[in-house]
């Protein structure tokens, strides 16, 4: 926790001094601010499960973890209410983050499952979830198929806050209804600030929260324009660095939890936890876009440009087929090894064409796929409103 607050420091010096960075410092100060904050949240949101057990205190967690990724990316919707270059920007990001936890995230906590059950001695397998995982799963599948909309109107419209914000609040409804009461082990920081005495425990968390969300606070816009400006006088591609590198920092400890939650035997916790982070990312997050857009003076649509058009049709065709994929709560290897080549393909044939043509592929592997998994639709279409199928806490 020192580490991480000393870390955090720097950037909030820099802040409160008013003093003005080179845009390549500006990235390394700020950013290293982000990925503090990121890892006190972390923290902050784990120990809280002491309080909080079951299957909605992984949810939070998840969407508490990407909260540096919120506050990067509402900023550049708000920055394009005056500027409109900024809009891409802000789609940019969105894009990057998601394909970078599906493409990434997944893959790694399989890596990690898969060496774990080696260094037990074991064969290594795929990774089951839990029952319960179906909702995640039921409500990611409606909000991929929505997410269609935005490339088709080349726009993210202002009815989709109306529709997509409402839709991740009964995603919390539900998925808290199907909490077991169980405390699930906690690991590593969290698991020694759990043990203390619940005064001193609570005080705690709620400073780790103040903390975490004023260097947040400090560290987002800097950081944001540092990559734009380093971009542009470094010769990188600007959209390189808004798409990759600010997600990397702001989701690198959620993807650093989730691969230790596999490495000690809990890859479905680990898997999980990604789920439901992009559960919370393809619908809180597209859909507060288009309000922090209008509250920077822009209009109540974020347009986007054909390059953000294909990301996002791309995006979604990637959520498709990992939606496809869950549908029998199971995550094998090769699977992920799928995945994770699809995703970097993208790096190896980055036109625009390239982008077309990975698309068609997400979605013509996912409409294959699915023709062995067709039994699974209703359980899961169930999921949405129903019964559980095989949970007993449910």
């Amino acid at each position: 926790m020192g580490a991480a607050c000393a870390g955090a420091a720097p950037a909030v010096a820099v802040r409160l001094s008013g003093t003005e960075l080179a845009p390549g410092w500006a990235v390394a100060v700020f950013g290293l601010g982000v990925l503090a904050a990121a890892l006190l949240l972390m923290w902050a949101a784990e120990t809280a499960r002491a309080d909080m057990a079951g299957a909605l205190a992984l949810a939070l967690l998840a969407f508490i973890a990407v909260l540096p990724e919120y506050a990067v990316d509402l900023y550049f919707a708000y920055a394009a209410g005056s500027d409109p270059s900024y809009a891409a920007y802000a789609a940019a990001n969105m894009t990057g983050a998601n394909r970078l936890l599906v493409g990434v995230g997944w893959p790694l906590v399989a890596l990690a499952a898969a060496l774990a059950l080696r260094r037990r001695g074991a064969p290594p397998a795929g990774i089951t979830l839990e029952p319960h995982r179906r909702i995640d799963v039921a409500f990611l599948a409606v909000a991929a198929v929505l997410a269609f909309v935005m490339p088709l109107t080349r726009e993210i419209a202002w009815y989709v806050p109306v529709v997509l914000i409402p839709w991740y609040g009964y995603y919390l409804y539900r998925i808290g209804k199907c909490s077991s009461g169980e405390m699930e082990e906690l690991v590593g920081v969290p698991a020694r600030l759990a043990a203390l005495p619940k005064a001193t425990r609570r005080a705690t968390t709620a400073t780790l929260f103040a903390v975490a969300a004023a260097v947040v606070f400090a560290c987002a816009e800097p950081f944001a324009d540092g990559l734009v400006e380093a971009g542009a006088s470094l010769g990188i591609d600007r959209f390189v660095l808004v798409q990759w590198l600010a997600p990397l920092a702001s989701e690198a400890p959620e993807l650093l939890v989730a691969v230790v939650f596999a490495w000690r035997l809990r890859a479905g916790d680990g898997l999980g936890a990604l789920l439901s982070s992009k559960v919370n990312q393809w619908t809180l997050l597209v859909g507060c876009l288009p309000l922090a857009h209008a509250a920077g003076g822009g209009g109540s649509a974020l347009p986007l440009v054909t390059r953000q058009v294909d990301e996002v049709a791309l995006t979604a065709a990637q959520t498709v087929l990992a939606v496809v994929i869950l549908l029998d709560l199971r995550f094998a290897r090769w699977q992920a090894a799928c995945l994770f080549v699809l995703f970097a393909v993208q790096f190896a044939l980055p036109g625009e064409s390239a982008r077309l043509v990975l698309t068609y592929v997400y979605l013509g592997l996912a409409a294959l796929l699915l023709t062995t998994r067709l039994r699974r639709l209703p359980a899961t279409v169930r999921a949405l409103g129903g019964r559980i199928e095989g949970d007993p806490h449910y």
